[in-house]
Parts: structure tokens; C-alpha cells; sequence
């Protein structure tokens, strides 16, 4: 059986440590109260948390300088903590309330608090998680062992440790890669059957066109259709030309019959699909079929080697660029491949969003075929890897898909309109920084752990 635990703390201030703190309780298997009404900043109702607090094992104060206002603490705050000390005797547990201390508040905020242990959060969150594990392992606090796993035992004995969360300005970059300019409009041409869509694919191979069935897609609104076979020449027409404006595809449109909106979605989002991968394809990326039916493109290693690709960071100063190679020997055993998968998205940007994968060859380009052994494999060198190596591979991947005029782009219509993608993923600065752990996880420590290919790619 496990108990509960009530989490005091000032609203909205100091809710996304709040919101941390119960997340990393509840992963332990602990039963968290927090007042989800306020932190979504609506009424607090003083009888639904002095029940949450009858019914709780401890109180955690968040103890910082945001639990007072104008020298007094915040009434929300006071009632809870009052109410908790009242409770201290019935409970006997002179330590029923547990102070969080936060930041570099003074110790005195809180009459009574001073000569109760303070368990310091204000210079590395997670140290301050792995004591507060202990004082309640101490305290006998109860939590659910079915819930306890052991990637959860790894991240509090070494990974919370080891890494750090601090209040800072930092750059995040997200796995979102958009447009930066795109064609307007959008043409479907139906044919009367498959093979006639694919006769006239065939005679436009100097630009990308994409296929399903018997509709081609393209931006291009001047296809050529004459077709040449045994030395004949006719013309193929389609059934239906059908142009879109991408505003019209994007926030959508009225349509009584074929194509719906959702299909002129679908089509558009394929073809978007399949630019990328032909500027990939044109870099020397190839493809190769995961387990869950993904394609994943990946640069095979041509002559036995990995060339460094360098790079710069998004609104870097930096003299010297930074260099990354996207594969390497593995072991003795083989090759390994940094390789990413595409899903087509249209909001919030228009682009994709990109899954990072680990990918295994014999030789630098045959890809193992055995699922059981690409797993394995992933799991021994995925342990290495980091938030900071994932990034940079990424970053390093895009870098080497600049042309000379440093650009990413495809021509997409005869007349030269081009598809260019932005140099880098979409980013967003946070008000916290994230350290990464100084050591990696023990592959002793995952054995027994069950795979998801989701985890790791």
C-alpha cells in the first residue's frame, strides 16, 4: 500500500518545481496531492485540501522566498502549513511537515521551521530528490513496489545524481525541421488508372513528383504529357487537374465530393514526405525498414569512413565550428549510423518532425536484418548517447545537407521554384538549464529492462 503525500508550495511561482518534485514521487510509486485547481489558477476550496492533508503521510513545504508577500507568508500557504502542525501530535510524527528548501530564502521566513532539518534543493534538485528519498525511507513512508522499476532505481541512485536543473536562460532545440519558403500552390492530376499516373510521372523525372495510385502530386501546375513508348509519341491526359492554395489546405475548406480536404491533406503531406527524402537522397542518405515499418535514412559509410561534419550553433558567436561524425566502427562487430524517420506535420509549423535511430551495417552499407540484434546493439551504444550528442548529431545531419550557396533546398517546378527547409530545427528559449549526466548508464543497470524501440529512437 502506498501513502500520500501533500506538496505545499506558492502558486504560481514555484508550480513548475512542484509540478518536477510530484512527477519524480510519483515515478517511485508514491500517491502526490497537489492542488491541481491552483495551479491551473482557478478556486482553491479549503475542505478538499484539509481532507488531502488528514489523509497524507507528510507535508512537503516548498520552502522559498515566494511562499511570503510583503513580509508575511501567503495565506494559502499559512493555512496549510498551520493546519499540518495541528495535525503533528494526533499523527506522532513531530517531523510531519518536511521543508524543501528552494532557493537562498532566509531560514526564519517560517516561525517554528528553523529547528526542522531543511533538505536543500537550492543547488541541485536532484540531490536534494535523493535525500528526500532517504527521509522518507527513514520515516517509513510507504510506496507501491509493483510501480518501482528499474529505470527508476537507476535514475535515483545514479542519473538524478549526476545530472542537474538550474534556473538559467538556455537554447532548446526541438525535433520540429520546417519550411522556410514553399510554393503557394498545390496540383493533383487524376488519371484514368495507376499505370497511366505512372507513365507520366516517368516523363517528369527532371523534377520531384510524387505518386499514390493513380494521382500524381507536384507544385508544379505545367506537367508535360506526352509520353514516348516503342518509338511512338501520344499524349496521356488526366481525368481531373485539381490546384490548391496552401492557405486552403491548411485551415481547410468545403468540398461536396472527391477530393475532400483530408485527402488533398494527405496527398499534400506525402509529397512533402517524399521532397525530403529526395534531398536526402541527393546527399547520399538511404533508406532502410525498422520494425514498427518506419523508414529511416541514414548515411552509409562509402569508404569505410565517417567524414566529420562541422557546424555552427543556432545564433552562435563561436569562431571555430563544431564537428560531428554521423557513424562510426562499432565494436569491431560492424558499423553503427546516426539516422532519422519523418512524420509530415502541418501545425505548429509546416515541415516535419524528426525521430532520431541508431542503425547497424555489416559493411558500412548492408543494414543487419536481425530486429533482435539491431536492439541489442542500440542498447549497448544508446547508453553513451545524451540530449547533448542527440542535438548535435542532428544539427551536424542538417549542416550536411547545404548546398554551396548554403541553402537547403530542391528545385520543385521546371521554372526553378524550390522547396528550401530551414538550417536548423525549430528552437525556444527556457527560463531553466538541464545538465546531463558525467556517466553513463551500465548496461548491468538495464539488463532486466524491457525494450521499447520508442525509447531509443
Amino acid at each position: 500500500m502506498k501513502d500520500q503525500i501533500f506538496i505545499s508550495h506558492a502558486t504560481p511561482e514555484d508550480n513548475d518545481f512542484t509540478i518536477w518534485l510530484a512527477s519524480r514521487l510519483e515515478m517511485r510509486g508514491y500517491l502526490v496531492w497537489i492542488d491541481k485547481e491552483g495551479l491551473l489558477g482557478g478556486e482553491r476550496f479549503w475542505n478538499t485540501i484539509q481532507k488531502a492533508i488528514d489523509s497524507s503521510r507528510k507535508v512537503l513545504l516548498v520552502y522559498s522566498n515566494n511562499i511570503v508577500r510583503d513580509g508575511s507568508l501567503k495565506s494559502g500557504i499559512e493555512n496549510e502549513l498551520e493546519y499540518a502542525k495541528s495535525l503533528a501530535s494526533s499523527k506522532n510524527d513531530t517531523e510531519f511537515v518536511i521543508p524543501l528548501h528552494l532557493d537562498d530564502s532566509a531560514y526564519n521566513l517560517v516561525i517554528g521551521l528553523p529547528n526542522i532539518n531543511h533538505i536543500p534543493f537550492n543547488d541541485n534538485w536532484a540531490q536534494g530528490l535523493a535525500q528526500l528519498f532517504k527521509k522518507l525511507d527513514k520515516d517509513g513512508v510507504q510506496y507501491d513496489p509493483n510501480i518501482s522499476s528499474t529505470l527508476s532505481a537507476w535514475y535515483e541512485s545514479v542519473y538524478s545524481t549526476d545530472s542537474k536543473i538550474e534556473k538559467r536562460k538556455e537554447l532548446y532545440y526541438t525535433s520540429w525541421w520546417s519550411v522556410k519558403s514553399i510554393p503557394q500552390t498545390f496540383y493533383m492530376y487524376k488519371f484514368f488508372n495507376k499505370e497511366q499516373a505512372t507513365s507520366v510521372r516517368q516523363a517528369n523525372q527532371l523534377i520531384p513528383v510524387a505518386q499514390l495510385s493513380n494521382i500524381i502530386s507536384s507544385f508544379d501546375g505545367e506537367l508535360s504529357f506526352d509520353i514516348v513508348r516503342e518509338g511512338q509519341s501520344f499524349k496521356v491526359l488526366p481525368q481531373n487537374i485539381y490546384s490548391y492554395q496552401l492557405e486552403d489546405i491548411l485551415y481547410g475548406f468545403e468540398s461536396s465530393g472527391f477530393p475532400t480536404h483530408k485527402e488533398v491533406e494527405n496527398h499534400f503531406k506525402d509529397y512533402i514526405r517524399y521532397l525530403i527524402y529526395e534531398i536526402l537522397y541527393r546527399k547520399g542518405f538511404r533508406k532502410t525498414v525498422i520494425s514498427n515499418k518506419r523508414y529511416v535514412y541514414y548515411l552509409p559509410a562509402y569508404q569505410k569512413k565517417f567524414n566529420s561534419i562541422s557546424f555552427l550553433y543556432k545564433y552562435s558567436s563561436q569562431k571555430h565550428p563544431k564537428r560531428k561524425s554521423l557513424g562510426g566502427i562499432f565494436k569491431n562487430k560492424g558499423y553503427w549510423h546516426y539516422g532519422i524517420s519523418i512524420l509530415p506535420v502541418l501545425t505548429p509549423f509546416v515541415g516535419v518532425s524528426v525521430k532520431s535511430h541508431l542503425i547497424f551495417t555489416k559493411d558500412g552499407r548492408k543494414v543487419i536484418e536481425k530486429d533482435s540484434v539491431q536492439h541489442s546493439y542500440r542498447r549497448s551504444k544508446g547508453r553513451n548517447f545524451y540530449n547533448e550528442h542527440w542535438r548535435d548529431m542532428l544539427i551536424a545531419l542538417l549542416a550536411s545537407l547545404q548546398d554551396t550557396n548554403g541553402k537547403i533546398e530542391i528545385p520543385v517546378t521546371k521554372k526553378g521554384a524550390c522547396l528550401e527547409m530551414k538550417l536548423w530545427p525549430e528552437t525556444f528559449w527556457s527560463e531553466y538549464g538541464y545538465l546531463d549526466p558525467s556517466r553513463s548508464m551500465n548496461e548491468n543497470d538495464i539488463e532486466n529492462l524491457p525494450y521499447e524501440e520508442e525509447l531509443i529512437e
